[in-house]
C-alpha cells in the first residue's frame, strides 16, 4: 500500500501517513486509520481464491481519501480505516461464489457497501469479481460523494459499480433502484456511534434480500468499544437477524478467537484485532 497526497493537481508524499507507517514498523504500533483526507491510497492484494475472479494477477486499487463539508466532520468519513483494509484483504470470506451458485445463469450477485467513504472494499469487489453488481454508498455530502464517484471511475469499474448518496434510515429506493435488494451488505467501522445503531439496523432491514443465502458482513475495530459492539449485536437480534458468527481476527496475522465482550485488552493490543460479524435473516 502507498500513501500520497493531492495538492494543486500534483501528487506528494503524505508526511502524516508516512509517520504512522514508521511507527508500525519501529514499535509494532498498529494504526486504526491508514490515510487522511486528500491522500492518494494504493491498495494491492492477491485475488481471493474464487472461480468468479476476473483476473489471476494481483489486484490494485487507487483511491483518493475524501474530505467532507465542515458540518459533516463528525462522520469521520475522511479516513481509510484498518477494518476496511482487513475486509478488502479477505474478500474470500464473503462467499460470493456460494451465493452466485444459487443464481440463474447471467444473474449478478448484488452487493451494497454502507458507509463506504473512499470505497475500498466495494470497489475492490467490483474489480475482483466478474459476476457482481456493486453499490457503494455514504452520507449525501457533496465533497464525499464526488470523491467516491471519482474513485469508482478511476479504477475502471463503472460498468458494475455505482456510487450512491444515502443517509441511514432514509428511503432506500435510491440504493435499491430497479435491480432489487441485495444478496450481501458489507460495512467497515460503522458501529462506533451507538446513537446511530437504530437507523443503521433499519437500513440493513430494508436492503438485505429475504433469502437463506443473503448475508451481512460487518467489520469493526476494537476502538469502537466492546460494550458498544455488544449493544449493537443485542439490538440487531431484536430486529430479526441471527448472528451466524462473531470472531475477533488478528489484523497482521492468522489468529482468531470467538467474540468476547468481557475480554480486556490494553490500547496497543486492541489495535491488533478487528471483529468480523456475519448476520443473516432469522427465517
Amino acid at each position: 500500500m502507498g500513501y500520497l497526497n493531492m495538492k494543486d493537481g500534483k501528487i506528494e508524499l503524505d508526511a502524516t501517513d508516512i509517520f504512522s507507517s514508521s511507527l508500525e514498523t519501529l514499535f509494532d504500533y498498529h494504526p486504526i486509520t491508514l490515510a487522511s483526507a486528500g491522500s492518494v491510497y494504493t491498495h494491492e492484494c492477491k485475488n481471493p481464491s474464487s472461480k468468479a475472479c476476473a483476473t489471476d494477477t494481483p489486484l490494485k486499487v487507487t483511491l483518493v481519501t475524501p474530505d467532507t463539508l465542515s458540518a459533516n466532520w463528525s462522520l469521520h468519513a475522511s479516513d481509510i480505516w484498518m477494518s476496511s483494509h482487513y475486509l478488502a484483504d479477505h474478500l474470500d470470506q464473503l462467499c460470493i461464489d456460494t451465493i452466485s451458485a444459487q443464481k440463474s445463469d447471467g444473474e449478478k450477485v448484488r452487493i451494497l457497501e454502507l458507509g463506504a467513504s473512499a470505497g475500498l472494499p466495494g470497489i475492490l469487489i467490483a474489480k475482483a469479481f466478474s459476476n457482481v453488481s456493486v453499490v457503494v454508498s455514504d452520507y449525501p455530502d457533496k465533497l464525499l460523494m464526488k470523491t467516491l464517484a471519482e474513485n469508482v471511475s478511476r479504477n475502471g469499474v463503472s460498468h458494475c459499480c455505482v456510487a450512491v448518496p444515502y443517509a441511514w434510515g432514509s428511503d432506500t429506493s435510491i440504493v435499491i433502484g430497479d435491480s432489487g435488494v441485495f444478496d450481501i451488505v458489507v460495512a467497515a467501522d460503522t458501529l462506533w456511534n451507538p446513537t446511530l445503531h437504530a437507523i443503521f439496523i433499519q437500513s440493513l432491514q430494508s436492503t438485505l434480500k429475504k433469502s437463506p443465502f443473503a448475508r451481512i458482513h460487518l467489520v469493526a475495530g476494537l476502538h469502537t468499544g466492546r460494550y458498544t459492539i455488544q449493544s449493537f449485536l443485542n439490538a440487531v437480534q431484536d430486529a430479526g437477524f441471527d448472528i451466524e458468527s462473531a470472531l475477533e481476527k488478528e489484523v497482521r496475522g492468522d489468529q482468531e478467537k470467538p467474540w468476547d465482550v468481557k475480554d480486556d485488552n490494553d490500547d496497543k493490543d486492541r489495535r491488533r484485532w478487528v471483529v468480523w460479524m456475519v448476520l443473516k435473516w432469522r427465517i
